[in-house]
């Protein structure tokens, strides 16, 4: 297994929730975790979704944002602050500042496509 992997703006890519997305670690070597870059331009609203079996965690790094977790009331987050997201548990993030949202998906095991709900057009 790779003991170093390496960021490569290249790889990035747009999805159907509305953000881009680099996936810094994503392998079947690791199945306990991955780690991906995303991307929320100004004024986007990520689709609402749920991922199962996997727990995510969102580190902000970059902008302003508030976040849905569960249908709760959305919460301000800024720089350094952790979403905690359980298994299952509905979510969206909305990039409310001027320049763009970058925070880091951390989930665990590993993200998988087949885990992904999406709730925003299945209703």
């Amino acid at each position: 297994m790779e003991t170093v992997f390496r960021f490569n703006p290249e790889t990035e890519f747009y999805t159907d929730e509305k953000c881009f997305i680099i996936e810094l670690l994503n392998t079947p070597d690791d199945e306990t975790c991955s780690i991906a870059r995303a991307r929320v331009e100004p004024g986007i609203t990520t689709c609402l979704h749920a991922v199962r079996g996997t727990v995510e965690r969102y580190v902000i790094l970059e902008g302003e944002a508030e976040v849905e977790i569960d249908g709760a009331p959305f919460v301000t987050v800024r720089p350094l602050d952790i979403v905690y997201i359980p298994t299952g548990i509905s979510q969206r993030i909305r990039n409310t500042g001027k320049t763009d949202l970058v925070f880091l998906a951390i989930c665990t095991p590993r993200f998988k496509p087949e885990s992904y709900l999406d709730l925003e057009n299945s209703i």
